[in-house]
């Protein structure tokens, strides 16, 4: 794992002294979704989380965790967070808000902490996979240590 450059969500989860392995894959620029991630990963796409990011027309921003061939009902995002309706940012606002490009968002270390919310599945699995901070880099890590150290609530969150 030498040869692997932490990225600062690695390095917060270290402080935490939270134990994660740090998973390589390989990037398909045209296909930045789940689907391919988990096929590169070998692993059910359920495991995947992908990380959201969205603006509530009262709270302003927040994160939602939800599997990676799931969607996310914005009726239920705007309602868990005290919102009327949500929806997500545009990309260009992706990188300046949270300091992460898409197919790289991790729900740790974004530049500033937003209320995140992880969909109730995550604690299905005795481990799952998601963004490190960087395209190409995943978290392999229990559901509870990922939750604890974004300072998580989990709620329903996805399409029935």
């Amino acid at each position: 794992m030498a040869n692997i450059k932490k990225t600062n969500a690695a390095r917060i989860l270290d402080q935490l002294k939270i134990s994660y392995d740090l998973i390589e894959y390989q990037v398909d620029e045209n296909d930045l979704g789940a689907a391919h991630i988990a096929e590169q990963l070998g692993q059910p796409i359920e495991r995947l989380f992908k990380t959201l990011v969205l603006r509530g027309d009262r709270n302003g921003l927040f994160v939602c965790v939800i599997p990676g061939a799931e969607e996310v009902d914005l009726k239920k995002a705007a309602k868990v967070t005290g919102n009327k309706k949500c929806d997500l940012i545009p990309m260009k606002e992706l990188l300046p808000t949270t300091g992460y490009i898409r197919g790289g968002c991790s729900p740790v270390g974004m530049k500033k902490a937003l209320p995140t919310y992880f969909h109730t599945s995550i604690n299905e699995y005795e481990y799952v996979y998601c963004s490190a901070g960087q395209r190409g880099l995943q978290f392999h890590i229990s559901p509870a240590d990922l939750i604890y150290a974004a300072k998580g609530t989990v709620c329903d969150l996805t399409i029935a």
